[in-house]
């Protein structure tokens, strides 16, 4: 049987569209989720930013964390941040780190 090669360049546009979308999303869940704390460009500087001392992204023990780390304090909490574990996905979650990376520059 010979493979239709006439449908692989629709499933090439299909992903390709949909990373923007998936990048997106991620931009979204943070707006939602994290900047009444973190602020829209990370720094921490909102009021409830400020009053809980939180670290800006451009912090360098922020910068050098791993993306794990990252993730584990998204997913578990850490100190007055609430565990995202029940309410965000695996792939949200890894979304948001890599959100995270594109504020620390």
């Amino acid at each position: 049987m010979k493979p239709n090669l006439k449908i692989l360049p629709v499933f090439c546009l299909a992903a390709f569209i949909s990373a923007p979308v998936f990048a997106q999303s991620a931009a979204d869940t943070f707006k939602a989720k994290c900047t009444m704390c973190h602020g829209a460009d990370g720094l921490g500087a909102t009021p409830v930013g400020k009053s809980l001392k939180i670290v800006s992204f451009k912090d360098p023990s922020v910068m050098k964390s791993s993306n794990a780390e990252l993730a584990a304090i998204i997913k578990n909490g850490k100190n007055k941040m609430p565990a995202n574990k029940t309410t965000l996905s695996d792939a949200q979650i890894s979304a948001l780190v890599e959100y995270i990376r594109t504020l620390e520059k």
